[in-house]
This record gives structure tokens, C-alpha cells and sequence, in this order.
């Protein structure tokens, strides 16, 4: 198996979007080999999807709680109430 498909197994897939024309493609940026392909009404409809879907969620690293803050603002909850 290759590293791409164990790291997929363990993490999830990376998705990566593009568009080209009325289809919009998604693959697996690990290389695995999962991907796939929609096709929409307009080209402007393929781009703006594309353009949507393919965002970094770590680039708002720092502007959101992690996980780990989880216990801590459970027990703030139960405190209030």
C-alpha cells in the first residue's frame, strides 16, 4: 500500500478541486487515487464551486478553538447553568 493510500486511511483524504469548462474534478492530493467529477449547468457555476470547495482549512489555524479546549468550555457550560 502506498504512503498516500495508509495516510488516507488514517486521516481522510485531501481533496483538491479544479475546474474545466461545465466539469468540476476533485482528487486525492496524497495521491491514492480517489477523485471524482460533477458536471454543471455553466462553466461560471463549475469555477465558482470549485473555487469554494478548494479552501485550506489551515490557513484559519489560530481564529478557532481546537479540540483540545473542548473539556474546558464543557465545563463553563455546566458552571453557568
Amino acid at each position: 500500500m502506498s504512503a498516500g493510500g495508509i495516510s488516507c486511511r488514517l486521516l481522510g483524504h485531501r481533496y483538491r478541486f479544479t475546474s474545466d469548462g461545465r466539469l468540476m474534478h476533485w482528487s486525492c492530493e496524497r495521491g491514492c487515487g480517489a477523485g471524482g467529477s460533477k458536471q454543471y449547468g455553466t462553466s461560471e457555476e463549475a469555477l465558482r464551486y470549485a473555487l469554494a470547495f478548494d479552501r485550506e482549512d489551515r490557513a484559519s489555524i489560530g481564529t478557532r478553538p481546537t479540540l483540545s479546549l473542548l473539556p474546558l468550555w464543557l465545563l463553563r457550560k455546566v458552571r453557568r447553568t
